[in-house]
């Protein structure tokens, strides 16, 4: 008959201050490990949301963002021309945009960032955006110099709220809207008539174009007609593709740099755990020499003192973790590595997130566990029962 759970839950309850410290450990070292998943995680849901499977973007072949890419007007009417492109309310769903970084300040900080302003052609770069929606104001007039800010823009920067001015370009641009995005990467980003832009920063070639294809399984063959084209040095990707992409190096960063400091505060957690234990064992040396006379195996004393250890970083894995979804409330911005413009998303706790850390909490526990579990299992009945 194994010893019963209500044993290991006690003896712990019996020291509440050790037990308690040794869980907050863990609770530290889990936090951590959850928040660092959390960041990755929202990060790259901001910028995958950012694109549709049905939408395509084209850019010049070799370039990894639409910053670095350039397509003329002759290769834009070329690809504008294709079969697979879907109807809008009034016009073909395809727009050549162009992208232009600007230098604002913060408005808590005054500190400067890379803004993204997207040069759009109304209506179809809208309805290219499904989740893209007018909160203020009014959109921007084709031919003229007035910008339209993301939510994230307008709150975050001087000069970007309704009503205000920018000036850059050697023009002075009026905000006369605000737009909503949700979750995505485009409520970051300003937008404004793409040849107003071109002009102003004197370009002749658009930085990419969307489409929207009528039917999404006819990307296999648009992409191949258009990569085959030796008037169209171009690569055509789906744009959650190609928006994933741009959040992975800096997603594969995050979770590095949280992954290092979990192994460094796990180790001194898994100490912990282990000086708990030995300690747990050296006051019960009587007692467990009692449950070998009683009739109980090493196998039974082994699984309950790692039972105990489980428990210690079960309490931990629920101590830090209730922290860390609180964290779901929290919006950050970093700096996207793909454009080099100020990038706001927010913390993302996932169901496998909160099993992972789970399964990390308790593992913790165990690891710490083990050896003082052995050495209890190991002490000999007539040397345990002769302990003071």
């Amino acid at each position: 008959m194994p010893i019963p759970l209500s044993y290991s839950y006690r003896n712990l309850l019996a020291r509440r201050l050790t037990s308690f410290l040794t869980a907050a450990g863990m609770a530290l070292v889990v936090f951590v490990f959850a928040a660092a998943l959390m960041l990755t995680e929202g990060l790259r849901k901001t910028l995958v949301a950012t694109g549709s499977y049905d939408n395509a973007i084209v850019l010049r072949a070799g370039s990894e963002t639409e910053v670095q890419s350039a397509i003329d007007r002759t290769q834009a009417g070329i690809i504008a021309a294709q079969p697979e492109i879907a109807m809008g309310k009034a016009d073909r769903l395809v727009a050549a945009e162009a992208i232009v970084l600007v230098n604002l300040p913060k408005r808590l900080t005054g500190k400067p960032a890379n803004v993204m302003i997207r040069g759009a052609q109304m209506p179809a770069s809208l309805e290219l955006r499904r989740e893209v929606r007018l909160t203020q104001g009014r959109w921007f007039q084709p031919g003229s110099n007035e910008l339209v800010a993301g939510s994230q823009v307008a709150g975050r920067f001087q000069g970007a709220g309704l009503g205000e001015t920018l000036r850059f370009a050697m023009r002075t641009w009026l905000i006369v809207g605000v737009f909503d995005a949700g979750n995505t990467g485009f409520s970051s980003e300003m937008w404004g008539d793409v040849e107003q832009l071109l002009q102003a920063f004197r370009r002749i070639t658009f930085s990419s174009v969307i489409l929207r294809l009528a039917n999404p399984r006819d990307f296999p063959q648009l992409q191949a007609r258009l990569e085959s084209d030796p008037r169209l040095p171009v690569q055509v990707k789906r744009e959650v593709e190609f928006y994933e992409a741009q959040s992975r190096r800096l997603a594969d960063f995050i979770r590095l740099l949280g992954m290092v400091l979990t192994a460094i505060f796990g180790v001194g957690a898994v100490l912990g755990a282990m000086v708990t234990m030995y300690a747990q064992v050296g006051a019960r040396i009587s007692e467990i020499g009692i449950m070998r006379a009683l009739g109980f195996s090493r196998r039974d004393i082994l699984i309950a003192f790692l039972v105990e250890s489980g428990l210690l970083g079960l309490a931990g894995w629920a101590l830090g973790l209730i922290p860390a979804s609180l964290l779901n409330f929290y919006t950050l911005s970093t700096v996207n590595w793909a454009s080099f413009s100020e990038l706001t998303f927010k913390f993302a706790l996932t169901p496998g997130i909160v099993l992972k850390s789970l399964a990390f909490g308790v593992g913790m526990g165990l690891l710490g566990g083990l050896l003082p579990a052995l050495k209890a299992a190991r002490l000999p009945v007539l040397q345990a029962l002769r302990a003071p």
